[in-house]
């Protein structure tokens, strides 16, 4: 099982806006005052354009999918909280915490995906669960390490324990649970997303230990960590503040690793965090500004990897 994928999704926008339904628990959302949402829509697609020809420039191969306009989908630039692809064909389908976010579940992605040699296997859908206010919202949920067939999550009112479990047990993961906490006007709250505060890699992981109140917890996530030969490269939560949790690793040309990251998550980091992570990959970053800010999400969360295999391909 591979780790890291050469073929990344991503969704172009349409209607990128700060999205009033999310807002209720993504924290990180701020409403840009004074920029009509066209203004905000134009420069969102401006940092989206110049990411995906930062990736294409590395030996990523990027598959753009433009949203609808008609769909009226103002956070369907993070894709991979709808869909998950695997390396056995299968697909995961997720239950989503914002109505108008359900809308930008796409059967003719799907479709795109198999018109360029894609094998789908099976559809898993989890999605029904949302007739029960239960949610979990793909790989911002869950933080995967496919390798060593570990997934971790960190519950929140988007992450449901017992649909957790249920992923793992079809998927053939070991379920690692925690709860992560940040700062909210002098509360503390769950953190939405655990691809905000974790990050896994091939040989190292970047999460926010101190976001993991409960002892035990903290420390059953170490364990797995280490146990699996990771070094654990830890971040503040004011730096999860600055998308330095949200980052993900792909592959380039010539099989190179590369760390992506936005340039708000890299200004986070400190000259120690990141001769760490540069001990293992190079760093790729690029200015979200728009879209951190209004979207609450940054450069993981534009990422659907795709890991599935292909027809007559020897890879």
């Amino acid at each position: 099982m591979q780790q890291t994928t050469k073929t990344i999704l991503m969704v172009r926008p349409v209607n990128f806006r700060m999205n009033e339904q999310t807002a209720i628990n993504n924290y990180y959302q701020e409403s840009i005052k004074g920029i009509l949402p066209e203004t905000i829509n134009i420069k969102a697609q401006k940092e989206f354009d110049a990411f995906v020809s930062k990736l294409q420039n590395i030996g990523v191969d990027v598959i753009v999918v433009d949203d609808l306009k008609e769909t009226n989908t103002p956070d369907s630039i993070f894709p991979n909280n709808w869909v998950s692809f695997h390396e056995n064909g299968d697909i995961g389908l997720y239950p989503m915490f914002a109505e108008n976010r359900r809308l930008e579940r796409r059967e003719d992605i799907l479709e795109v995906l198999e018109s360029k040699g894609f094998i789908i296997n099976n559809i898993i859908d989890y999605t029904s669960a949302e007739e029960e206010g239960v949610f979990l919202e793909g790989t911002g949920s869950i933080i995967l390490d496919r390798k060593n067939r570990k997934a971790y999550c960190a519950l929140s009112p988007r992450a449901d324990e017992d649909l957790f479990i249920e992923f793992c047990e079809d998927f053939e993961f070991t379920p690692v649970v925690f709860v992560a906490y940040q700062t909210v006007n002098g509360e503390r709250k769950p953190i939405y997303h655990t691809n905000v505060m974790m990050c896994i890699a091939d040989h190292f992981a970047v999460i926010c230990l101190s976001s993991i109140e409960d002892k035990k917890e903290r420390k059953n996530v170490v364990k797995h960590l280490k146990e699996d030969g990771k070094e654990i490269i830890d971040i503040t939560e004011a730096q999860v503040g600055k998308f330095a949790g949200n980052m993900l690793q792909v592959k380039g040309d010539n099989n190179q690793s590369y760390i992506i990251m936005s340039k708000a998550a890299l200004m986070a980091l400190t000259k120690f965090q990141i001769k760490k992570i540069e001990n293992y990959c190079k760093i790729l970053s690029t200015s979200l500004e728009t879209i951190e800010t209004c979207g609450g999400g940054s450069a993981r969360c534009m990422m659907a990897e795709v890991f599935l295999p292909k027809v007559d391909s020897d890879t």
